[in-house]
């Protein structure tokens, strides 16, 4: 965090402050901004949040004892250190965070891009991240760190070198992307597509649009909207840009996008295409598995060019990057078995989209196991959503399908009403009961998707298979 004094942080925040013996409202705090006790150091500022498990609270003396400089807390803890009292402090996270980011954008250079969509956010975050760090410094997030806390988190690490800061906004309801997105007035605001996911926080595909269509609205006049012309409910975005005196850049596959790529070829080593940007070709080839993540690219290379990068340093850079993140088509195991882990999240598209990547980068002689859980957060779309999911695995012509946990027993029950009912698929209540099965199961020349929800666990699953056919 920039240098502010204990003085300038009560009155950002609207806390009392209550200080130790050896500071003053006029002591300077520069250290880092955090909710997890376990990562304060010396110097840095506690955020004492409570929790569904925990309490921020019960920490305060431990941080005290690492050296931490300010605690901001909803009530006074017996502990030797500075102390600023709020009556919310996720509330005083998000003020702390804006009056930091205006602070350094009073200087004049600093630029704020938003990413917002169903699907595809961090890997898009991750890529423009990487082509804006060749140029200057620039901030991100770590993870998916894209909440009311993740966000201003991100925020608050802007120093007064910062160039870029680069925000992933994600929301389970209406009116969060709003509020988080309003914190910063972002230049730039990309939004990569409306599907299902959260469709059950939201209430339906509408609202999920109204939800998204949140980040354009926050933009600044003047600014620019990066917008999907494949997705007819981005596209609908354009006129909101329109009226905001906000510029619209389209992404995408069509002719009237200013950044687009042509066909597409997926490998099980990456995806090439030719990506042609404001009237110019240039290769692409992107070691990230799947033909999905060729849109999270143009948009990461459309807004980069638009703030001033050249388009084959964008893709160079897009180039290098080999691992969109941990879970997410992050290929383990060997040559012999490739286990694929995308259990990171999932929604329908995102599902559909791995599935189909298995499929295409799955060779003859080669075997296509598909290991799927639930997809959470769909609501009223559950069932028919996950009787689609075992649809296309049978369509797709999977060769096992194995469904884990009774919340997506539905794709099982799917499987074998659309034929797969010789031992293709099979139903496990647990992932252990699924990792004995493998374990007997897969075989040279399999080619393994483990893909669900976060909340269905089946990323440890994944790094289990892939530690045992390594």
């Amino acid at each position: 965090m920039i240098t502010l004094t204990i003085a300038q942080i009560a009155h950002a925040i609207a806390g009392e402050p209550v200080l130790s013996a050896a500071d003053s409202l006029d002591t300077p705090v520069s250290g880092a901004v955090d909710t997890d006790s376990r990562l304060i150091g010396r110097g840095d500022v506690f955020v004492a949040k409570p929790g569904e498990h925990t309490d921020g609270h019960l920490f305060v003396p431990a941080v005290a004892e690492a050296g931490a400089a300010l605690a901001i807390v909803e009530r006074i803890v017996d502990a030797p250190i500075s102390q600023i009292v709020v009556p919310d402090v996720v509330a005083a996270l998000a003020a702390l965070a804006r009056e930091v980011v205006a602070r350094v954008r009073a200087r004049g250079d600093l630029r704020i891009v938003g990413i917002t969509g169903s699907n595809g956010k961090t890997t898009t975050k991750n890529m423009l991240a990487r082509i804006l760090e060749g140029e200057a410094e620039t901030v991100a997030p770590r993870a998916s760190f894209n909440n009311e806390v993740g966000a201003p988190l991100t925020m608050l690490r802007v120093t007064e070198q910062t160039r870029y800061l680069v925000c992933e906004f994600g929301a389970s309801a209406p009116g969060e992307i709003a509020r988080l997105a309003g914190l910063v007035e972002p230049d730039i605001g990309i939004v990569l597509m409306v599907g299902l996911a959260h469709a059950g926080g939201f209430g339906g595909i509408e609202a999920t649009f109204h939800a998204k269509s949140e980040l354009v609205r926050a933009v600044r006049p003047g600014g620019l909207a990066v917008l999907n012309a494949d997705d007819p409910r981005v596209s609908q975005m354009a006129p909101i840009a329109t009226e905001r005196d906000v510029r619209v850049r389209w992404f995408g596959r069509g002719d009237t996008a200013e950044v687009r790529a042509g066909e597409i070829e997926v490998s099980a080593t990456g995806t090439a295409t030719t990506v042609t940007v404001d009237g110019v070709d240039h290769p692409l080839r992107l070691s990230v598995l799947g033909a999905h993540h060729v849109a999270n690219a143009l948009a990461a290379i459309a807004a980069a060019t638009a703030l001033g990068v050249a388009a084959d340093a964008a893709i160079g850079r897009v180039e290098s990057l080999e691992l969109a993140e941990r879970w997410r088509m992050q290929p383990l195991g060997s040559d012999s078995i490739r286990i694929i882990n995308d259990a990171y999240n999932a929604s329908p598209d995102s599902m559909a989209a791995a599935l189909r990547t298995l499929a295409q980068i799955t060779g003859p002689d080669e075997r296509t196991v598909a290991v799927l859980g639930a997809m959470s957060e769909l609501g009223e779309y559950a069932e028919e959503e996950h009787d689609r999911v075992g649809l296309l695995a049978v369509r797709l012509g999977i060769k096992r399908i194995v469904v884990i946990g009774v919340d997506a027993r539905r794709m099982y029950l799917e499987a074998i009403a659309q034929g797969s009912w010789d031992g293709e698929a099979v139903f496990f209540a647990t992932a252990d009961e699924a990792f004995d099965y493998l374990q007997g199961e897969l075989r040279a020349g399999d080619r393994v998707l483990v893909k669900s929800s976060n909340a269905a666990g089946l990323r440890f699953l994944g790094d289990r298979l892939g530690e045992s056919v390594s």
